[in-house]
């Protein structure tokens, strides 16, 4: 069985990187399935200490307690240092960069994650702005509406609510699809939302962010 990492990039000095950027990129991460990298540039850039712009694929990525079902994104340029001497840590980043690109999470992995640490105060801020009761019980994705639940005390059925989502001002807009009720959840200055949408299971998101090393 090979490696799940591959890469585009052609030429000792590109591959060279392309190897110290997945490795980084796989530090930044608890964990990383299939990761693809493709840079974009030339090794007159790179020598430069400079490179246009990477594209990454990763499936089954953990980051910062966070399923990503799958991830496709694009970097803007990027400004480098090349350690060719030591094999540890082949590149550094030494500058914030801009990615833009989207994002899907299941709701099974959603589901599990708003329940358990480091994110379950938003699963709890969901379920105290929207349906009016802590904690949360659960969710799940029909077509295109969510489903949160809560347990309701001295009732055997939680209480339901079924909400639609969309994209606003930068951040994810839940609102409830019959009554007057919404919420925007709580969002990364860094982290810009362009679009959500409920679809097949998951939730698909298109936005960009400004990383910092």
């Amino acid at each position: 069985m090979g490696d799940p990492s591959s890469t585009t990039s052609t030429g000792p000095l590109l591959q060279l990187l392309a190897n110290g950027l997945k490795i980084w990129v796989r530090r930044q991460c608890d964990a990383v399935g299939e990761l693809k990298l493709e840079l974009h540039g030339s090794a007159l850039e790179l020598l430069r200490g400079r490179l246009s712009g990477v594209s990454l694929m990763a499936k089954e990525v953990i980051f910062q307690g966070l399923p990503l079902h799958y991830a496709e994104l694009k970097s803007g340029p990027l400004k480098l240092n090349m350690n060719l001497g030591k094999s540890a840590q082949v590149v550094t980043l030494e500058q914030s960069f801009d990615l833009q690109g989207t994002v899907s999470i299941t709701d099974k992995d959603l589901n599990q994650v708003l329940l358990s640490d480091p994110w379950i105060w938003l699963g709890d801020w969901l379920a105290e702005e929207l349906i009016g009761i802590t904690p949360l019980g659960g969710l799940q994705i029909n077509n295109d509406t969510l489903e949160l639940q809560a347990p309701v005390i001295g009732q055997q059925e939680p209480a339901r609510r079924r909400f639609l989502i969309r994209a606003d001002q930068g951040t994810v807009l839940i609102r409830h699809e019959d009554v007057d009720l919404e919420a925007s959840l709580p969002m990364d200055p860094a982290i810009h939302i362009e679009e959500a949408v409920l679809n097949g299971g998951q939730l698909h998101l298109k936005g960009r962010a400004s990383v910092t090393p």
